[in-house]
């Protein structure tokens, strides 16, 4: 059980990462654009930008690839996850429509033969399971399905898991898709105050999610 966090403790939002309707923003400045493509095209396209070499990518359920790509544009040029224990890094992450996207097409695929490469892909958290193997993080690692984001509900369970120190960052935000519906909002959240760091508020949570 965690414990009670203390009001006077603040923690950071080091960087954040959105991706909507064809674009990218790192930060609030735009990092790419693509407007009008296909889900799949855009996160492609997204991914060659990016220039990362991870060939399973292209293997990844497309909620997957929103994620990762979120979770790799967050980090760059900001956090190092091996520069740290890999216990002391966890990730947070929500959505509303769970792994349906993924669900319906692996449906499809049993009317001739079931897909076993889609079928891994058909619970939420497999998302989360593919950034913490791309990062190293062995830390907290939970998901949760609800109606909308809930930041009070979100700012509180990060906060626990830093204040009481079981982890020194984390990962946490939204990142949901179905058919050519997709939303990623990702926030790296710690302790320390940076240059360019914001307060952990709901707030300034809201103001970049809902922005």
């Amino acid at each position: 059980m965690y414990k009670p966090v203390a009001l006077s403790e603040t923690n950071y939002i080091l960087s954040s990462c959105k991706i909507v309707e064809g674009t990218i923003l790192k930060n609030e400045s735009l990092y790419f654009e693509a407007r009008g493509l296909p889900v799949a095209d855009f996160l492609i396209e997204a991914y060659n930008r990016w220039g990362a070499q991870y060939p399973k990518f292209y293997k990844m359920d497309q909620l997957s690839k929103l994620g990762w790509l979120a979770a790799d544009i967050l980090l760059k040029d900001t956090l190092n996850p091996r520069d740290y224990k890999p216990e002391d890094l966890g990730l947070v992450l929500s959505n509303a429509n769970s792994s349906l996207d993924t669900d319906l097409k692996y449906f499809q695929t049993t009317k001739d033969f079931a897909s076993p490469s889609l079928f891994v892909y058909t619970l939420p958290n497999i998302v989360a399971g593919e950034i913490c193997i791309r990062h190293h993080f062995k830390g907290e690692n939970a998901f949760f399905v609800s109606a909308e984001f809930d930041v009070d509900f979100i700012q509180q369970y990060v906060n626990n898991l830093i204040n009481n120190n079981i982890l020194q960052f984390c990962i946490c935000g939204w990142v949901d898709l179905l058919g050519e519906d997709y939303k990623a909002v990702f926030f790296l959240v710690g302790k320390e105050k940076q240059p360019e760091s914001i307060p952990f508020t709901i707030n300034e949570i809201n103001k970049i999610y809902q922005s």
